[in-house]
């Protein structure tokens, strides 16, 4: 008889080669266990093999059990989540679907929980998140709901976790689940973040994200660890019905005459640099050996300060300044919400306007009050960097200000979900800030290649450095 048992993340699998000869493609032989070795994703594979052929086995492997979920609010799936919830059946209960931010991703989770009906583990890639799908688990289900992560550790039949935390207590609790939910599971590939769903038992597996594709094209581990893309609706399928109808205004900054000096100088320094040292960035290695380089000398000591000099003005001149200004005092009635791609520059802006800032310096209980008060309207306003292009559940927002960013196209589309929850009568506008004649206009035309910014009237140049100055 075929034995299968939990160890530390992985399976071992005890039998005869012709007992297992079906599943040998799933096992290594251990010489340390003196068995075979597994992972533990294949544990449903194996066993429903196992089954189909009749081969005698004894599970000491799985731990969790049958549940009876029941949500104590009705509620009815709109037509994207209904889709979306048949087409993961139809793949037997394992694969990845994709949705626009706001369009009711965790609702979709609470239908394949009352499906599958099996304990459950919702990874997410932040607390901010954790706590959010902890908060709404509980209200929907009127069930304990465990959290691992942020000081948490408690274990229920439905458990959310980060990703980090997971990755701590797998090897203990891989198979106390049988329902497997990766939420902005595009993290997932990652080399580390992947043994979360690695050393998980789970047989059924739901990833849900609105971008999928990752820049180092690994996005079809996302589908050998979670299962085929079931099912994909874009943001311009929903807008106006099921999402916020949005404008785009990019705004083109021109720098003063003093910084556009000190800019161009300051650029022209750095790659002056890169190219008496045979630097090409386009290569894959050409910015870890700029940086080795710079570290070497004084001269590349001083190339490296010129480059974080034309990035700072790039990003926060005086002119941007102005410009976050003059929107403030357009939406002054509105809820605004401001990225940026670094801390100094969440900073700067929060200091010059005395505005709430969160970065990932931010402590916990703070994070958690400055979101109350945002979500409430006490605080208007919220500065970022980075930190909230997931996870912020605001449907009052209906402003969005990139004042800078990186070229992740994934980033921007995050940047313009924050904005896009419904509410009856919103229009919501993103503004997009770009400096003229600066390396930041590479960086804006690179993160645009998505159907969300594509379509035809969307972008409103406003050219110089005055178009929103003096807003009323």
């Amino acid at each position: 008889m075929v034995q299968l048992f939990f160890d530390q993340g992985t399976l071992l699998i005890n039998g005869s080669k012709e007992e297992l000869a079906a599943v040998d493609r799933y096992m290594k032989w251990d010489d340390r266990s003196d068995c075979y070795r597994s992972e533990a994703r294949n544990y449903g594979p194996i066993v429903l093999t196992l089954h189909r052929l009749k081969i005698k086995f004894d599970d000491q492997v799985k731990q969790f059990s049958q549940q009876n979920f029941h949500a104590a609010n009705e509620f009815s799936p709109r037509p994207h989540q209904q889709a979306s919830l048949d087409g993961w059946i139809k793949a037997n209960r394992k694969g990845v679907v994709v949705l626009p931010t706001g369009a009711g991703k965790t609702l979709v989770a609470r239908l394949a929980m009352v499906k599958t009906q099996r304990d459950t583990l919702i990874l997410v890639p932040t607390i901010n998140l954790m706590q959010q799908w902890h908060e709404q688990l509980q209200e929907a289900f009127g069930v304990a709901v465990g959290q691992l992560g942020g000081g948490e550790k408690q274990l229920e039949a439905i458990t959310v976790s980060t990703y980090d935390s997971a990755l701590i207590y797998m090897e203990n609790i891989g198979d106390r689940f049988g329902l497997l939910i990766c939420d902005e599971c595009h993290h997932l590939p990652a080399a580390s973040t992947r043994l979360a769903a690695v050393m998980s038992i789970a047989p059924f597996r739901l990833g849900l994200t609105a971008t999928p594709e990752r820049t180092d094209g690994q996005e079809s581990d996302l589908y050998d660890l979670l299962g085929p893309l079931c099912h994909r609706v874009e943001i311009n399928e929903l807008e106006g019905q099921f999402l916020a109808p949005y404008k785009l205004q990019h705004v083109a900054v021109t720098l003063d005459p003093d910084e556009r000096e000190a800019y161009d100088n300051a650029y022209e320094h750095y790659k002056s640099f890169a190219r008496g040292s045979g630097i090409n960035f386009s290569r894959k290695d050409g910015w870890s050996q700029f940086i080795m380089l710079c570290a070497r000398s004084k001269e590349g000591r001083a190339a490296y300060a010129a480059y974080r000099m034309q990035k700072k003005l790039a990003r926060a001149s005086r002119a941007k300044l102005r410009q976050v200004w003059g929107i403030l005092r357009r939406h002054k009635t509105e809820r605004v919400i401001l990225f940026t791609d670094d801390n100094a520059t969440a900073y700067a802006i929060g200091e010059t306007f005395f505005l709430p800032v969160i970065t990932h310096k931010t402590k916990g209980s703070e994070r958690k009050d400055i979101l109350l008060a945002f979500r409430d309207g006490t605080l208007p306003f919220l500065v970022n960097s980075r930190v909230l292009n997931e996870g912020v559940d605001v449907p009052d927002v209906s402003v969005g200000v990139i004042v800078s960013g990186s070229g992740s196209v994934r980033e921007h589309v995050q940047r313009l979900g924050r904005i896009l929850r419904p509410k009856e009568g919103k229009q919501a506008v993103l503004y997009e800030l770009v400096s003229e004649d600066t390396a930041e206009q590479f960086t804006s035309e690179r993160r645009r290649q998505h159907g969300a910014y594509q379509r035809q009237g969307s972008l409103l140049s406003h050219a110089g450095s005055g178009a929103l100055e003096n807003a009323d």
